[in-house]
């Protein structure tokens, strides 16, 4: 059963979700802190250009199916222009502040 992001347990994990599915861009940069970094598949990536490519650019969006660790891990099916859906898994680093200042993704 998919969970609405609005009901996601992080609140910076919500506002990601919120964020990718409705395509704002803007506001995702908002959620980063400035030296934020992700990896996908194991690798780490440049995160402008990876955001720009596999979300942004291609339509990225993510359906919750589970959420873990206090709602920073997820499990979801990722769908996006280029690749289609896949079923995807999702761990964030949120700092103090709330901003995220990593991400990690990959299939699951």
């Amino acid at each position: 059963m998919t969970i609405h992001a609005g009901k996601l347990t992080d609140p910076a994990v919500r506002a990601f979700v919120s964020a990718v599915n409705s395509h704002d861009q803007e506001a995702f940069l908002k959620l980063l802190t400035p030296d934020a970094t992700m990896a996908d598949d194991g690798s780490d990536r440049d995160l402008t250009e990876w955001v720009d490519r596999e979300i942004f650019s291609s339509h990225g969006h993510l359906e919750v199916d589970n959420e873990s660790d206090g709602g920073r891990v997820l499990l979801a099916r990722y769908s996006n222009d280029t690749w289609g859906e896949m079923r995807t898994r999702w761990s964030f680093v949120v700092e103090d502040d709330g901003r995220i200042s990593r991400f990690e993704t990959g299939q699951a």
